[in-house]
């Protein structure tokens, strides 16, 4: 038992309020969801069990001050590690802090990172503005993972892959990725936001770290930051402890949201996927659109590999339009929708439409001369409702 006061009532009016309530005994059954637990100073009973759980906590995830996680924070790591099948999962304040301790915990200075074309671009911008300055080597293959093989070299401590490729949803061939990377003595990290644990498991196709942006699917509700990284058994240690010396934690109360929201995760999945895939096809009859990005369509170039590797699809779909259609029409039209907000994310109930700069997205593939492409996030509105919005937008984009 913890130290605490005699009940006596010579105790002082504000030694009371201080020390009230803090383990109210009542009876009855127990909450369907875990308690939210806020702390930053943990107590122990003697000085010989915390200096006990001060030697142990490296190796174990234990309760020992607020930085390493609460009751709370260790239901969420638990929950994401189900999801992803992995052995251990950290929780970090956002997806891009998420892939930067990852990073972190695994290249030195002198190593080399493999990354994919199609990466989150913020992620690029990290490695050009962070780790190349700090010795890291980085360089970038085809969205597809067909030239790693030629690529990688003896300094190549990691190659990193989006898988399906950020914004147009590329597919790579993970367990032949993680079948090289492991030739060479790398591992292989995957940004699995898209895939969000339900419908992409990279840990199963060969990876060993996978990444998700739990602002997105996981929450559910556009109103939490976090990033999560799962790693296998073998891979954890560096993680674990590069995360303790960086003091990387999330809010409890952040935390507690996203495990609510992970309770309707493959639910909200099913609708965003059958919603997404209607507009989809309404898109691909459109004579101003040339192309529709989404993996679970057959004409999608990695529609194989999704096949073999996904359980599904979620509510991005992006589409290009003719390469004669001005950039400011394309625009106009994403400017009259009323039910797809302008937003940066995704992942939330509601549906949203950006502009896409390819341009600036890749560097191995040449996106140049081609037409605007619009993003879209398909939420859980009536999809007869956003069709009605598309066919409001291209009615705009026909009269430019």
């Amino acid at each position: 038992m913890t130290h605490a006061p005699s009940e006596s009532p010579d105790l002082g009016l504000q030694t009371r309020l201080l020390h009230a309530g803090k383990a109210p005994t009542y009876a009855g059954g127990h909450a369907v969801n875990p308690p939210l637990v806020r702390a930053s100073t943990v107590l122990f009973d003697s000085v010989v069990a915390q200096r006990a759980m001060r030697e142990r906590r490296g190796d174990e995830r234990l309760f020992t001050y607020g930085a390493r996680g609460t009751p709370t924070t260790f239901a969420l790591e638990d929950a994401v590690t189900e999801l992803e099948g992995g052995f251990r999962t950290r929780l970090f304040p956002t997806g891009l802090a998420a892939v930067g301790m990852t990073l972190l915990a695994y290249l030195k200075p002198g190593d080399q990172v493999l990354m994919s074309d199609s990466v989150y671009e913020p992620v690029r911008k990290l490695a050009h503005s962070f780790l190349e300055p700090y010795g890291i080597g980085c360089s970038f293959f085809r969205a597809d993972g067909s030239d790693v093989a030629q690529r990688i070299t003896a300094a190549t401590r990691m190659v990193y892959v989006e898988c399906p490729g950020s914004l147009v949803y590329e597919m790579c061939d993970l367990p032949q990725l993680a079948a090289i990377a492991h030739a060479h003595g790398a591992l292989l990290a995957a940004d699995n936001t898209w895939g969000s644990g339900c419908q992409y498991r990279p840990l199963a196709l060969g990876a060993d770290i996978s990444i998700m942006a739990a602002t997105k699917y996981l929450s559910g509700h556009s109103d939490v930051m976090m990033g999560t990284v799962c790693t296998t058994r073998a891979a954890w240690q560096p993680l674990a402890e590069r995360s303790d010396a960086f003091g990387m934690t999330v809010s409890p109360d952040d935390a507690w949201l996203v495990l609510r929201g992970m309770r309707t995760l493959s639910a909200r999945l099913q609708m965003h996927e059958r919603h997404a895939l209607q507009l989809a096809q309404w898109l691909q009859s459109q004579p101003e659109v040339v192309n529709v990005f989404n993996p679970a369509l057959p004409a999608h170039p990695g529609h194989a590999l999704w096949q073999r590797d996904c359980a599904g699809t979620n509510g991005l779909v992006s589409f290009e339009l003719q390469a004669d259609v001005p950039l400011a029409a394309a625009e106009r039209l994403v400017d009259s929708l009323s039910l797809f907000g302008i937003g940066a994310s995704w992942g939330g109930y509601e549906s949203l439409a950006v502009m896409v700069d390819m341009t600036k997205a890749r560097s191995v593939t040449d996106w140049s001369g081609r037409g605007p492409i619009v993003r879209l996030h398909v939420g859980l509105e009536d999809p007869a409702d956003l069709l009605a919005d598309l066919e409001r937008g291209f009615a705009v984009l026909k009269h430019r």
